[in-house]
């Protein structure tokens, strides 16, 4: 690309007037929605800052300066961005790995990424994502996310390792050796309310009311074993690049491809989802990819943690009456307003209380008649969710994308290579005796292809045309070929030649000017041209057949007969 088309297309993913000019049209309402939301994403950016390793004031420095700049910059007007409960799965390996500075460095990669994916238009490719994997994926995630609240909900301190199922296990360990009940009373209580409460006022945002209370219950009756957030510094650090370390960029490349293709995932899931829930939006992804990029090379800098389009927070928005990226913008103002001036009442939020909430978020991320709908459509979309939920909780999130995506696409080749049929076409009949029909019948085969000629399904078309008997012409119709890939052209070539070999002579009628180029890149066709077997309409070719076996000796005309004299 040009200069002058970087500029083109990076000016096209700019913000425009009527940006400006929606976001006029009802700021009251916007302002209102934006101050909604900031009240549920407080409790969440705390527990996924808390989860990811680096601490509250990182999730709370992402929600801020991500959560503002995906809103101006982003292609969605209701998106809400901030850190998630899947980015935090793949942030705590990483964590392990590498320490903080690997993470600030990886999410500043990663926002590098996802800027180069929207400058080269690949916000589309989202809709080739089948729903059974997305599904299992949000499975997955919530049954991790789950398991990565039990130390915190225990009271117990997170014990080393990268797999969430082994710190989940020795953290129940240390709980039954030494166990204090006050810790887990707090984190159920506070996801009862939620889970109890978002379904009796679910415009009520119950996550804030039952952390303040539960904070209130620990201040006054100060039971034993609850800890804490700590201490959280008032207001964002200014920006640095001091943890950016250019000899660990090539060790971190890897991880960082697997945060953009989460937060491109994610990010684009999360507008889709915003899309669906209102009338006459629709979200531009290429931009929503610039936007996210722009956030995560910017978060890193303030020490938050990568971010992506959050489902649950942009739901809450479009349910409060969001119209425009105002509302975005005003949750992320009210969180920054919250870090400077009521920092040390924060840092006195139990631990305990936000892993409840995370836990009532896991179980409201699952979508039981989703997922009853999901299993019961076909055994395939089944196997791909069971799959994709297992791979994510056992390996990793992009790991279990890839596997998903791999078998959906096995599965879905093997449903169109089970299309292709090979079919033998009736010949006419009308102008012939019964001993010709016998002989064109044992003589002549004209088959027709339906569907793809590609590689899964091109073998079989090889079985079945060698294995003639007794046959002097083959004729194929390929009208109704649909795709020919560059295995199909070589099996068809090749049959031409084994069927030469034997004395057979092949015709071919229909071919479409598209699959012209993929035919004579590989010399198919011209087995047929040098001897003119190749004709544009099967009546032709059946002809040519009749005349090849009269001219051989094979097939006789019957002489007419003598007229009597007067």
């Amino acid at each position: 690309m040009s200069p002058a088309g970087i500029r083109s297309r990076i000016t096209s993913l700019l913000p425009t007037r009527a940006d400006l000019a929606q976001a006029r049209r009802d700021p009251r309402r916007d302002l209102l929605a934006g101050l909604t939301v900031a009240v549920v994403a407080l409790p969440l950016a705390l527990g996924f800052g808390v989860s990811s390793g680096l601490g509250a004031e990182a999730g709370l420095a992402t929600a801020v300066v991500a959560g503002a700049l995906a809103a101006v910059f982003g292609g969605s007007h209701l998106q809400v961005s901030g850190p998630t409960g899947a980015m935090t799965v793949v942030l705590v390996p990483i964590v392990a790995d590498h320490g903080p500075s690997g993470v600030l460095t990886v999410g500043l990669m990663a926002g590098v990424i996802l800027v180069a994916l929207a400058l080269l238009r690949a916000g589309g490719s989202m809709r080739y994502v089948p729903a059974p994997v997305v599904e299992g994926f949000t499975l997955g995630i919530a049954c991790v996310i789950g398991l990565q609240q039990v130390p915190n909900a225990l009271g117990v301190p997170v014990p080393e390792g990268e797999r969430v199922l082994v710190v989940a296990w020795r953290a129940l360990e240390d709980f039954a050796r030494d166990p204090g009940w006050a810790s887990p009373a707090l984190a159920l209580a506070v996801a009862a309310v939620m889970l109890l409460g978002a379904r009796w006022k679910p415009t009520v945002p119950f996550s804030i009311l039952a952390v303040i209370a539960a904070t209130v219950v620990v201040q006054v009756a100060g039971p034993d074993g609850v800890r804490p957030i700590g201490d959280l510094p008032a207001g964002l650090p200014a920006p640095s690049l001091a943890f950016l370390d250019a000899g660990a960029l090539g060790g971190l490349l890897a991880p960082a491809v697997a945060v953009a293709a989460l937060a491109a995932l994610e990010s684009l899931l999360s507008a889709s989802v915003a899309d669906g829930m209102t009338v006459g939006q629709r979200h531009d992804p290429d931009r929503e990819l610039f936007g996210q990029g722009l956030a995560n090379i910017a978060a890193p800098l303030f020490g938050g943690v990568p971010a992506t389009g959050a489902i649950a927070r942009t739901a809450v928005n479009v349910r409060s009456g969001a119209t425009s990226k105002l509302a975005s913008l005003a949750h992320a103002a009210v969180l920054a307003v919250i870090v400077f001036a009521a920092a040390p009442l924060v840092s006195r939020i139990p631990l305990a209380a936000l892993a409840g909430v995370l836990l009532a978020t896991a179980i409201r991320m699952v979508e039981a008649g989703s997922l009853r709908a999901m299993a019961r459509a076909t055994r395939s979309d089944a196997l791909i969710l069971v799959l994709t939920a297992v791979a994510t909780l056992v390996l990793d999130l992009v790991q279990a994308v890839i596997i998903g995506l791999a078998v959906a696409g096995l599965l879905a080749l093997r449903a169109v290579a089970r299309q292709a049929r090979l079919a033998p076409v009736p010949l006419d009949r009308g102008d012939h005796t019964e001993e010709e029909h016998e002989l064109l019948a044992e003589h002549i085969v004209a088959y027709r292809i339906d569907g793809p000629l590609f590689f899964a399904a091109a073998h079989r078309f090889l079985l079945e045309l060698t294995e003639l008997a007794d046959v002097r012409v083959v004729i194929l119709r390929m009208s109704h070929v649909s795709v020919v890939d560059a295995t199909g052209a070589l099996v068809l070539k090749d049959v031409v030649a084994k069927l030469r070999r034997r004395g057979v002579v092949v015709m071919v009628s229909g071919i479409r000017p598209g699959h012209r180029r993929v035919l004579d890149s590989v010399g198919a066709l011209e087995l047929l041209r040098h001897e003119g077997r190749e004709y544009a309409t099967t009546p032709e070719a059946i002809g040519a057949a009749r005349d090849h076996l009269e001219r051989t000796g094979v097939l006789t005309t019957a002489p007419a007969p003598a007229r009597e004299a007067p």
